[in-house]
């Protein structure tokens, strides 16, 4: 064989060998891996941690028997609430009446598109009962309060009392077509204004939420605020129902959201609260209190009507903080009859309120006690009425919140325009939803810790009292068993415990993890 040949032929045998050996050397590689997990598994099991154990909540996720967002209440006695016997309760009894029309004519079912209000539907009871009922007598009519609700004081969370304010319905003097003298436009609201979730000739719009101005078919933009109407935006569109001689006249009806406009040649025209603008309500009368025109004491209407009067410049800026811009329609109504409000019947002057519709049902009785100026600017006439929610407005927020109707005309617009106090709100529960009773199935919460433990570790509030937090710091030595925390460093006002350092618990030992212990491999000869 040639020397070429030889060396070739080596080359080749030995790549071949070395190729065999590689694959023999993996092979063993990975039948020791498999060995040793089979080892592992069978002979060294670590023992698994105990599985713990669903750790209950502290009180079971029962629903509760009256819950009202961001309210607190107390049940009450009857006797319990102060000037209930004092009461007209005949004319209270009237006016619920008034309402059971509109709730029984719903068949029971919640009102506003199925959204959840405590009352819900239990008002139907109540009032099946007082359909067949024609009470003349005032004892009667107080036992059917007596013996179909539960007394219930209830105010903002955190707050005594409830607040209440005061409005009429302005009756004021305009025109039907546009002069020198009546040149301010009552609107009516316009056919490109649009809610979501609403057809754009819906009887009812919300006074709340977005509202937008439809361009085309698809684009939506904000609808003009105040401003931007007061200086044309929509004139001369059809859209005026009358005009008025002041701004001020119309921006007073539009905060009342009713009016009767009386016209020269004898007729009259009533006008309600159609839609607004989308532009939530601003009071120019704080404005007026944060500006120091006119001290919040002396706040009132008729201040306001003064001041715009005689500064007309500052009036019409002062309008236009107020972006929200009111639309009124038209209604078939006699001078006889009074304002109808948002459940759809006529107004009782002195037994009507406006609340938040979010949270109340209309026809809720509210028995509202205190003291108001009635009489007089500085009067303090007693007020114990049980009163009936039959109307809302865009600045009625929250559980506790009303405005009373007083009626038409300039002393109706004098009583309720010096009102801003804060009354007893007692609202009355129909007996099925009655909270003592459903109440008394919720579990009793577990017993506090003792006088002496508490006195030991005073509990602060960081996210009240910042300062009083404790500031983190880390222990001088956490290697050593039971070293107490440094000392940190409190500020003026925190809350000092007088009590000995509580130990720190003992350190997690640091312990090596244990060397696996090393499989012993058989070595057998593959020789037979």
């Amino acid at each position: 064989m040639a020397p070429e040949a030889r060396i070739k032929a080596f080359l080749k045998n030995s790549a071949t060998a070395l190729c065999a050996g590689v694959v023999a050397l993996s092979s063993f590689s990975l039948g020791a891996e498999a060995a040793r997990r089979h080892y592992r598994s069978h002979h060294h099991h670590l023992p698994e941690a105990a599985a713990l154990p669903v750790r209950a909540l502290p009180y079971p996720q029962l629903p509760l028997p009256f819950e009202i967002p961001g309210a607190q209440y107390l049940p009450l006695a009857w006797a319990d609430v102060k000037g209930w016997n004092e009461d007209d309760h005949l004319a209270a009894y009237k006016t619920f009446r008034a309402s059971c029309r509109s709730i029984n004519a719903q068949n029971g079912t919640v009102e506003s598109k199925g959204e959840f209000k405590a009352l819900g539907a239990s008002l139907s009871e109540p009032c099946r009962a007082a359909k067949s009922l024609e009470l003349t007598d005032d004892a009667k009519a107080r036992a059917f309060f007596e013996s179909n609700f539960s007394p219930l004081r209830i105010s903002r969370l955190g707050e005594p009392d409830g607040f209440v304010t005061g409005y009429y319905e302005p009756v004021l003097e305009g025109s039907r077509t546009q002069t020198d003298v009546y040149n301010v436009p009552v609107y009516r609201r316009p056919s490109n204004l649009f809610v979501r979730g609403y057809k754009q000739d819906s009887v009812s719009l919300p006074n709340k939420g977005p509202v937008y101005r439809k361009i085309g078919r698809r684009k939506l933009v904000p609808y003009y605020d105040r401003g931007e109407i007061e200086d044309g935006k929509i004139a001369g569109r059809g859209l005026e129902i009358a005009w008025l001689k002041d701004p001020t006249d119309l921006l007073f009806a539009q905060i009342q959201g009713s009016a009767r406009i009386k016209f020269d040649d004898g007729g009259t025209v009533r006008l309600n609260y159609d839609a607004y603008n989308g532009y939530p309500y601003t009071a120019v009368g704080r404005i007026l209190i944060e500006r120091g025109i006119i001290p919040k004491e002396e706040m009132s209407m008729q201040r306001i009507r003064e001041w715009m009067t005689q500064n007309p410049d500052g009036a019409k800026e002062l309008r236009r903080q107020n972006r929200a811009y009111i639309f009124f329609r038209e209604v078939n109504l006699s001078d006889k009859d009074e304002a109808v409000g948002a459940q759809g019947i006529p107004l009782t002057a002195g037994r009507s309120i406006a609340v938040d519709k979010s949270l109340h049902v209309y026809g809720t009785p509210f028995f509202i006690e205190g003291e108001l100026p009635i009489d007089s600017e500085r009067s303090k006439t007693p007020f114990h009425r049980l009163m009936i929610a039959q109307d809302t407005g865009s600045a009625i927020i929250g559980p506790a919140r009303a405005d009373l109707y007083f009626g038409a005309g300039q002393e109706a617009g004098r009583v309720s325009g010096r009102l801003r106090h804060s009354m007893h709100f007692v609202m009355l529960v129909p007996k099925s939803l009655d909270p003592i009773a459903r109440g008394a199935r919720l579990p009793v919460p577990d017993p506090r810790p003792s006088a002496k433990i508490a006195k030991l570790f005073p509990q602060t509030d960081p996210a009240k009292d910042p300062k009083s937090a404790p500031i983190a710091a880390k222990p001088a030595d956490s290697g050593k068993a039971g070293a107490a925390s440094p000392a940190v460093p409190q500020a003026k006002d925190a809350t000092v415990a007088v009590a000995s350092p509580v130990p720190l618990p003992e350190p997690r030992p640091n312990i090596k993890p244990a060397r696996e212990p090393r499989r012993q491999v058989n070595r057998r000869s593959n020789r037979q």
